[in-house]
């Protein structure tokens, strides 16, 4: 059983999971792929112009009723904890923030596999989680809120097997909620699994990019483990794999008419900024991209859901409710 929460960890301090409000559960204000600081000569940290654009994505969300911002940046990939929290107190926002390190084909794998060499390297990350939740990240005094972990695309290897072990011990001792990353629509029911097999509480756990999937079967043996699962990808569509977001939508319709509403989390997964050397994407990517931005679900989406039936007490809750009940609210 998971501890007891009596309080969120956001980055300006602590607040009551019933005063969290309207949540996006998987965004990032800024996040960097490793490698993005070697290239300084064309990718220095522009922080006052970072900071225009979050403070910016911070007037969009608020103006769309959004109270509170969940960013899932892990450490390995540019987490900024001072300035998510400067941006959370100019703009006028709750921001969370992560701790966990990404899945091993894009993260920053060397550093803990050259510790898990030498000795163990599960019960040092479980230190370093368990430290940045009740103590502060650094020296910045900023506590996470989340612990992200994630997987590869079909596979959970041995790297990621370390920090999903800690990750659910932390969250057995601490009730911070686990939000993860699965790749390409595989190994959510794997990860569940997994997790609480490790002792996590189903209850605080968010399988996350499960958008990234539209097989209900695939969701349906996900959730039958009591976990949450997010659909936290819309506007990411047609690149690497990602299906469309009408197919998106049609299943999302499809789990809340089966009953599924109370397990449901939606967001973005949008990067507001990229560290590193200005990205260029082609024309017609950045066509499909068009919807990438911090209000899609709420300019685009939700209209469809009501027009589809569904109640707007139930899409409310699917913001509210479900992210206060996840947070142990």
């Amino acid at each position: 059983m998971a501890a007891s929460v009596q309080t969120v960890n956001t980055v300006a301090g602590g607040v009551s999971p019933d005063d969290l409000g309207k949540t996006l559960m998987h965004e990032h204000f800024i996040f960097g792929y490793p490698g993005y600081y070697g290239d300084v000569g064309f990718g220095g940290f522009d922080r006052d112009e970072h900071m225009r654009v979050a403070l910016d994505v911070a007037e969009r969300a608020r103006g769309a009723g959004v109270q509170t911002i969940v960013d899932a940046t892990p450490n390995d990939c540019g987490r900024d904890a001072e300035f998510l929290k400067e941006a959370s107190e100019r703009g006028g926002i709750n921001i969370v923030c992560s701790t966990g390190y990404y899945y091993e084909g894009e993260g920053a794998p060397a550093y803990f596999k050259f510790r898990s060499s030498l000795g163990d390297a599960e019960t040092e990350i479980y230190e370093l989680m368990m430290r940045e939740i009740t103590e502060g990240i650094g020296d910045t005094g900023v506590k996470a809120g989340v612990i992200k972990l994630a997987t590869s695309k079909g596979e959970m290897t041995p790297y990621e097997q370390m920090f999903f072990s800690a990750g659910a011990k932390a969250q057995r001792d601490t009730g911070v909620p686990i939000i993860t990353h699965t790749q390409e629509g595989t190994m959510g029911p794997e990860q569940a699994e997994f997790l609480i097999g490790a002792g996590a509480d189903p209850s605080r756990v968010a399988i996350g990019h499960m958008d990234g999937n539209t097989n209900v079967a695939y969701h349906m043996a996900t959730l039958a483990h009591g976990v949450n699962i997010a659909f936290d990808r819309f506007g990411v569509q047609g690149i690497v794999g990602a299906p469309m977001d009408e197919m998106r939508t049609a299943c999302l319709i499809g789990l809340l008419g089966m009953g599924y509403g109370d397990s449901m989390l939606l967001s973005h997964d949008k990067v507001n900024v990229w560290l590193g050397r200005p990205l260029h994407f082609p024309d017609a990517v950045q066509e499909l991209l068009r919807n990438w931005h911090t209000t899609h679900l709420f300019d685009n989406v939700v209209p469809k859901l009501k027009d589809a039936g569904v109640p707007e007490k139930r899409i409310d809750d699917i913001f509210t409710g479900n992210v206060r009940r996840l947070f142990g609210g």
